[in-house]
């Protein structure tokens, strides 16, 4: 099975509509109509620029749902992540998870630069910016056995705020 891409996530949430305001006004996300009219409690939405018909499902399970114990107490998923186009982008979305409380860390990985945050529901997530093939050095490629501490500015000293990021590795050349 070829993989090309992550289309779609759903995840079951407490309260759907604050959960759609989190993902609309913090990230960009925006309604799609496509829950059926027969059933209520789900919402999809797309990213901005996104090419999939809805890129997050949203069911809600009420507010008597009790937290998530994956990795605590039970298996099950520890994040998505989601990948920005350039480290202006992750730096303009950490400024909004930081404002919204929502922004956990970030973290260098050598040839990824992460931010982590959680959702109302505390549901957690990533952001990354990939540092593009013709990019990479041999410090980028030893790093990734590490995690450091992110220096936004730095990184965008290095590489420049709107160098598309992942380009030969996740992003066609």
């Amino acid at each position: 099975m070829g993989i090309h891409r992550l289309n779609h996530a759903v995840l079951f949430v407490s309260d759907l509509a604050r959960s759609v305001a989190f993902y609309r006004d913090v990230l960009g996300f925006q309604p799609v109509p496509m829950t059926p009219d027969n059933f209520s409690g789900a919402v999809f939405l797309q990213a901005p620029g996104s090419t999939n018909d809805h890129d997050l499902g949203l069911f809600e399970i009420g507010g008597n749902a009790g937290p998530s114990g994956a990795g605590r107490t039970t298996v099950g998923l520890y994040h998505l992540a989601w990948e920005v186009d350039t480290l202006d982008e992750l730096s303009a979305t950490a400024a909004r998870l930081a404002e919204a409380g929502a922004l956990a860390g970030s973290s260098d990985h050598g040839t990824t630069k992460s931010l982590y945050a959680h959702d109302p529901d505390g549901l957690e997530f990533e952001v990354v910016w990939l540092v593009p093939a013709d990019r990479l050095d041999d410090a980028a490629l030893a790093a990734r056995k590490r995690i450091g501490r992110l220096d936004l500015a730095r990184e965008k000293q290095r590489y420049g705020g709107q160098t598309r990021g992942g380009v030969g590795i996740s992003v066609p050349a």
